[in-house]
């Protein structure tokens, strides 16, 4: 008899536990069902002018680079568990401060009339709550500046001893220019449950005057990744290249730069690492097929040391030798913009997973 209350109890303490768990686990759920949100479309940015009143020239070179600071956590010995690593947060609030610092200081090396940063985080666990974008505006403090939201998430518990936590990053756009106006455009995203991973997937739209009263039109992009499906891919490419194309037929000049997140040359994958094929979502050919049914719009991959070089790593491992190497970053123009220059510029990942790409080019 005793031994059977003794069963009993040990049987409802497992019970007991088992609730708990089940409780716990569904009370998360429902918090980030309900913090769920996504930004509306077209929204206005916020836009940081400066005193200059001087317009766009056609015939004017003009440089312009684009890095993915990777929220300042990438260092070259960092992995990550989203990739097949081990860690989700940066290793100190030091390190994050010295990683985006490097990465602005390598941008200003090319006295940049145009920058277009990827991934920098206002408030985030991840990143110990350093607001690079504070940061980058004083680096650029006499450049025109538009930030927009494009990756906000509730307190992810996961992995479970060192949670990612909660996010808040964008993407930011300097000018040397006064930028007259910049708006937010919402991709879309999927619709599964994997979008609590892809948040809020957008590009910018940021606005200079050309003398002659047209624009030169300049977006910032960072396509999804690990919530990207085929259908959603083309979804996000086919609106980004339909709203350049427009822009163009409207007798303004398009820049675009970013982190594409895919084999931006469609054969990088090949070249840098030996693959003919990669297990890696993010890492599809750039659509060149859909791309040739916008005859203004081409990708920058004429590189002018004539050779393909990485500008992302996968963070499984380290940064080494035996490390997947790919292009994902760069730049798409309409055929109205000449490309003079084009480095994708090698900093051995010491401060992001990406490496910055520089462009040199002119209004035609």
């Amino acid at each position: 008899m005793k031994a059977k209350k003794v069963i009993k109890g040990i049987l409802l303490s497992i019970l007991s536990v088992f609730l708990v768990i089940v409780l716990v686990v569904a009370g998360y759920l429902v918090y980030v069902i309900a913090s769920y949100s996504r930004i509306a479309d077209n929204q206005a940015l916020t836009v940081k002018a400066i005193s200059s009143t001087d317009v766009a020239h056609v015939g004017t070179e003009y440089t312009i680079v684009t890095q993915n600071l990777g929220f300042g956590a990438y260092t070259a010995d960092f992995t990550f568990f989203m990739d097949g690593g081990t860690q989700s947060r940066a290793k100190s609030k030091e390190s994050v401060i010295d990683c985006i610092t490097q990465g602005a200081d390598t941008a200003i090396t090319y006295n940049p009339d145009f920058v277009l940063f990827q991934e920098a985080d206002t408030d985030s666990d991840r990143s110990h709550h350093v607001n690079q974008q504070l940061l980058l505006e004083e680096k650029f403090a006499d450049y025109s500046a538009a930030f927009a939201v494009n990756y906000h998430s509730a307190f992810l518990m996961y992995p479970i001893f060192d949670p990612h936590g909660k996010s808040n990053s964008g993407i930011e756009t300097f000018s040397k220019l006064n930028i007259t106006s910049s708006v937010r455009r919402s991709l879309p995203i999927s619709t599964s449950f994997s979008k609590f991973l892809d948040l809020d997937r957008c590009y910018s739209v940021s606005r200079i005057p050309v003398e002659g009263g047209k624009e030169l039109v300049i977006y910032n992009v960072h396509l999804s990744a690990y919530g990207g499906s085929p259908e959603i891919r083309t979804a996000q490419m086919t609106m980004l290249f339909d709203d350049m194309q427009k822009e163009y037929e409207q007798g303004n000049y398009c820049v675009c730069g970013g982190d594409f997140n895919h084999d931006f040359t469609g054969n990088s994958t090949q070249i840098l690492s030996g693959s003919e094929s990669v297990d890696f979502g993010w890492a599809q050919p750039f659509p060149a097929d859909l791309l040739a049914n916008y005859p203004n719009v081409t990708r920058a991959i004429n590189y002018t040391c004539g050779e393909q070089k990485a500008t992302c790593r996968n963070c499984d491992v380290p940064y080494g030798e035996d490390c997947f190497t790919i292009i994902v970053d760069g730049f798409l123009v309409t055929s109205n913009v000449n490309v003079n220059y084009l480095e994708n510029v090698q900093k051995e990942f010491v401060y992001s997973d990406h490496n910055p790409v520089v462009m040199v080019f002119e209004l035609a």
